[in-house]
């Protein structure tokens, strides 16, 4: 009787202990640029659920996922890891089995029930993509370890999150609190959003980064349109958690993958790429209608999460938790946030390719400057998803008749690109005049390469460092002004 009794003890405690930690829904969209929440003032979209998610928690501006294409974004969202780290750089590559996310260690250190569902999670490898030699592969050497993971796993469309997340709730022991990452479709390209949702194209406010054209404007209104479809798909998704009595002890994240399908955006390290929306709400903990301008990166969410539970982050993760920041206290903000480009998609190498499919560049952003280092500059630009369509399309032919502006064709087309660029976001936030090299920016261009070989070298990355010799080196063909001919 005293041995059972220890042992009823034991469970209670540890019930108890469950029940304190807060639940944790992780809602995650799919190329989602910042501003394009209308709680951030973008007027070109109407999300009433998610304005009511940052009305009652807190929005953070200056979010920034650790590359600008879901793979490698992911994969630092789930590891508080660099994608370079984390050995996911190639699109295809699936999450080593080594590589341990922070909801296994919510599962194992906190014990949490754990699920993911919607659209793909993307980090079991595209091998199937690839043809069956490929996936065999996967298959063989059992690459694809998500299922061993987390407790509750459903790949399914926007319209069923909410039936699956009841679904993962009704397998919830009691005792457990829960974290679900539910992943969505909206806004990714290609668009479809019934037109009910569509705005206006002549109504709408183009940054600078993109010329007021026709087809611009008509693709605008299509991914805003998808925007506008997706607060309704949340809107279901947090019914199940308010019909259930769950709204009022759940931490909810909402975050963007990376950015939008279009010039200057997703696959690109200009901020509409990596630049996402961030909303957290915590009844009792975070202050409802706060924000805050402090740079995060995408490899700050696990550790952050972890903290919520308490519980300590891997030994091996870089990212840093804002927990602080959540709960209103003194915070030591990051001076920097790291970026970085690889591969997209399965796209072979070939000749005449655009950086669509292939690109190596990182990049390192402050509070008011960015870098970009490219590593494959003979490349010319090309949005990415989105290269065919009625945008694109007609930047091209503006630019051949001479009709985009200098900085607009210096950033599209003009091939070789640069390898370094730099870019003062208060004076230039749509990132068109590269100041890289100019000796008024010397000593900028010098501390922000210097902090992006120091990433690169913890990060074990394969690309050279960046030249701390010389202020314009590789920016300038050979003969072209640069006496070393770098």
């Amino acid at each position: 009787m005293k041995t059972l009794f220890i042992l009823l003890s034991s469970f209670a405690l540890a019930s108890s202990a469950f029940a304190a930690k807060p639940n944790m829904l992780f809602l995650l969209s799919d190329d989602h640029s910042y501003p394009f929440l209308s709680c951030y003032g973008d007027k070109n979209v109407k999300t009433p659920t998610l304005d009511q998610l940052a009305a009652e928690g807190m929005k953070f501006h200056r979010f920034f996922t650790a590359a600008p294409q879901c793979v490698p974004s992911r994969a630092a969202l789930l590891t508080g890891r660099s994608p370079v780290a984390a050995r996911i750089t190639r699109f295809s590559a699936p999450l080593a089995k080594d590589e341990i996310t922070f909801p296994e260690l919510l599962r194992s250190q906190a014990g949490y029930f754990t699920g993911i569902c919607g659209r793909s999670y993307h980090l079991d490898g595209s091998g199937k993509h690839s043809g069956t030699e490929m996936n065999d592969i996967f298959e063989k050497n059992k690459l694809k370890t998500f299922a061993q993971r987390v407790d509750f796993l459903n790949v399914c469309a926007d319209n069923v999150v909410a039936s699956q997340l009841e679904t993962f709730l009704d397998q919830k022991p009691a005792e457990k609190p829960f974290f679900m990452w539910a992943n969505f479709s909206d806004p990714h390209h290609e668009w479809s959003a019934p037109a009910a949702y569509r705005p206006d194209p002549a109504a709408l406010t183009l940054p600078a980064h993109w010329p007021d054209l026709p087809g611009v404007r008509a693709q605008l209104a299509d991914y805003c349109a998808e925007v506008n479809r997706l607060d309704s798909t949340v809107a279901g998704v947090l019914a199940v958690l308010k019909k259930r009595g769950l709204l009022e002890s759940t931490v909810i994240v909402f975050i963007g993958d990376n950015g939008a399908a279009l010039p200057h955006g997703k696959g690109s390290l200009y901020d509409p790429g990596c630049n996402v929306p961030c909303l957290v709400r915590w009844p009792g903990v975070v202050k409802p209608g706060t924000e805050s301008r402090a740079l995060l990166s995408g490899e700050d969410l696990a550790p952050t999460l972890l903290a919520a539970a308490e519980v300590a982050a891997g030994s091996n993760m870089s990212g840093v938790s804002f927990l602080p920041l959540l709960k209103g206290e003194a915070n030591e903000p990051r001076k920097h946030v790291f970026l970085e480009r690889g591969p997209h998609g399965n796209a072979p190498v070939v000749l005449g390719m655009s950086n669509s499919g292939y690109d190596l560049s990182r990049a390192v952003r402050s509070d008011r400057y960015k870098l970009i280092y490219n590593c494959t500059p003979w490349l010319p630009y090309s949005p990415v998803d989105s290269a065919g369509g009625a945008a694109w399309n007609q930047m091209r032919q503006a630019k051949e008749q001479g009709k985009l502006s200098a900085g607009l064709v210096a950033t599209y087309f003009t091939t070789p690109r640069r390898v370094y660029e730099l870019y003062d976001l208060e004076a230039d936030p749509s990132e068109l005049n590269n100041l890289s090299g100019k000796p008024e920016h010397a000593a900028v261009e010098r501390s922000l390469r210097l902090a992006l070989a120091e990433k690169m070298i913890l990060d074990f990355d394969y690309l050279p460092l960046p030249d701390l010799m010389n202020g314009a080196a590789g920016n300038m063909p050979k003969g072209k002004g640069n006496k070393k001919g770098q």
